[in-house]
């Protein structure tokens, strides 16, 4: 006996998409919380269902303003976006600095992060099936550093890692604070030489909770580390630039040339963090 055939998803089965306990029905144009209808006004629930119907992709503001806001449209596009995106992140309860559902990317638009169910969603996730959620489209470039898109994992890791190595610099230093008097004591006179171990003492010190700050910032993934590490980066770079001539101090075990490299090295890797959390941590304007 033939099976009968089965049955395509309904027209309303194919507009209804499911986010954690969230759903959105686009054909009535509704957002609901666990069943409950959620007050949501056109115009964000229009911004609101395009991102959906993108997930995982950038939508840029150029795409939603030729989407919602038609040639003939005489509004500030900039103030009434925004005001969108607020009104739909206050309906989720999500926040711009650590996202769970819109991701903003800096003047370029936005992203929507979280799983999404439901045909539509399906259909794009099909037509784009190197794209899931949270992951950027191959093609998109970053707005600032004009690179594509990394792993954000990754970066995370590289920058964390360099956090780990200026620790096992600060507290070999302090370890070692005889042999560094010793080391320079032999090329400079004796209280420039309690100069570089000073140094050496008041740097470490400092700079250990400042990397431990840091490596848990990257670990909890705190979504305002880059605006905090703008604020940062003199300091850092000060302290960084100090400790680049460390090598130096390791002179009589791996000599001149490698004292050098290892310098030049150090002296570019601050300019490397700050690279790393631009990437993993756009800021807003």
């Amino acid at each position: 006996m033939p099976m009968p055939p089965s049955n395509p998803p309904s027209n309303r089965e194919a507009t209804l998409l499911r986010f954690g306990v969230f759903e959105a029905d686009l054909a009535a144009g509704e957002l609901r919380k666990n069943g409950a209808r959620i007050r949501l006004q056109e115009q964000p629930f229009q911004v609101l269902a395009a991102l959906l119907q993108h997930t995982g992709q950038v939508v840029t503001r150029d795409h939603l303003r030729k989407k919602i806001w038609p040639a003939d449209t005489f509004v500030d596009f900039d103030h009434s976006l925004n005001t969108s995106v607020n009104k739909i992140r206050e309906a989720l309860g999500d926040s711009a600095s650590s996202p769970r559902f819109v991701e903003t990317l800096a003047r370029r638009g936005y992203r929507f992060i979280a799983p999404v169910d439901g045909g539509a969603a399906e259909s794009a996730a099909a037509q784009n099936p190197g794209t899931r959620a949270g992951v950027p489209a191959p093609h998109a470039l970053h707005p600032e550093l004009h690179v594509p898109f990394p792993r954000r994992g990754l970066v995370r890791a590289l920058f964390a890692l360099l956090q780990a190595m200026y620790l096992i610099f600060y507290v070999s230093g302090l370890a070692h604070l005889r042999a560094a008097e010793r080391v320079a004591s032999g090329f400079l006179p004796g209280w420039k030489a309690l100069v570089i171990v000073g140094a050496v003492l008041v740097t470490g010190a400092v700079g250990i909770p400042l990397r431990f700050y840091l490596l848990s910032a990257v670990g909890f993934d705190f979504r305002k580390l880059g605006g905090t590490f703008v604020r940062l980066f003199p300091f850092v770079l000060a302290l960084d630039q100090l400790w680049a001539i460390a090598p130096f101090l390791l002179l009589p075990q791996i000599g001149v040339g490698l004292a050098f490299a290892a310098t030049a090295a150090l002296l570019y890797v601050p300019f490397s963090e700050r690279t790393l959390v631009r990437m993993a941590y756009p800021m807003e304007r």
